[in-house]
């Protein structure tokens, strides 16, 4: 069974964003960039699924600049067997990146695809349903358990409610959360052996796929700063301020 695991480079999650001064996005020069933690969760996943003997192969894809390379490596040295770039200078939207893997889906033929629910970035939690949909393939979203047994996927995802368990049919898509697992610490071996794991790069019009932009960004701002919290001296006071300052009353 093969297992395509698409992941995103994003601004490390430790980093405090930065907008821009004239306010046409987020600045990311000199900025550590990282995998996407639930991207991260995707390849940890589908690499414990290969160590389990459900799994033969896991491939790696990342859709970007070229510097999206540094991030397939290092889902390589979680343990993905290899890399598949799809390069291009465009700032991708979810609707494009689900048209990019559904083309290289189209020709890999993986059994499953496993991708993280959203990116940190800018938390569409958009690309796994819109792939489920263009591939016509069953969906999981926000699992919390994968089992692969008998040519299903039987998933536990978490609900407003609680839990909730579906029984997929192979092929199918499942996005992950924050409870599927605890990504491993990449150690210095697996780095270097990372290094020498093939790493394929294509273009989107290799793929015969249109990314170009169907939104626009029209400004980009940081959030109103919070003012202080004082004390009052009594009830009477505090629902007044609540009622004339906050008017939540």
């Amino acid at each position: 069974m093969k297992v395509l695991v698409p992941v995103k480079r994003v601004v490390d999650y430790n980093v405090k964003v930065r907008v821009k001064s004239d306010g046409s996005g987020v600045d990311i020069a000199n900025v550590k960039m990282s995998m996407n933690p639930f991207d991260e969760i995707a390849i940890e996943e589908a690499v414990r699924l290969k160590e389990a003997g459900k799994v033969t192969e896991v491939v790696a894809v990342s859709c970007g600049v070229t510097q999206c390379q540094e991030t397939l490596r290092t889902g390589m040295a979680i343990g993905a067997d290899r890399g598949i770039l799809v390069e291009t200078a465009v700032e991708l939207e979810p609707l494009g990146v689900a048209k990019l893997l559904k083309a290289l889906a189209d020709k890999e033929q993986p059994q499953l695809i496993i991708l993280g629910k959203q990116a940190i970035d800018d938390d569409s939690n958009q690309t796994g349903q819109m792939l489920a949909a263009l591939l016509g393939w069953p969906q999981a979203t926000f699992a919390s358990k994968v089992v692969l047994e008998d040519g299903k996927a039987i998933v536990t995802r978490e609900v407003d409610g609680g839990l909730e368990t579906l029984s997929l049919t192979l092929p199918a898509i499942v996005t992950t959360d924050l409870r599927l697992n605890e990504p491993r610490y990449v150690t210095l071996p697996n780095i270097m052996k990372a290094k020498k794991k093939p790493l394929d790069t294509v273009k989107p019009e290799d793929l015969g796929v249109d990314v170009a932009p169907r939104l626009k960004t029209l400004k980009v701002a940081e959030p109103a700063k919070r003012s202080a919290g004082i004390k009052v001296p009594d009830v009477a006071t505090l629902v007044a301020k609540l009622r004339t300052e906050a008017k939540v009353i």
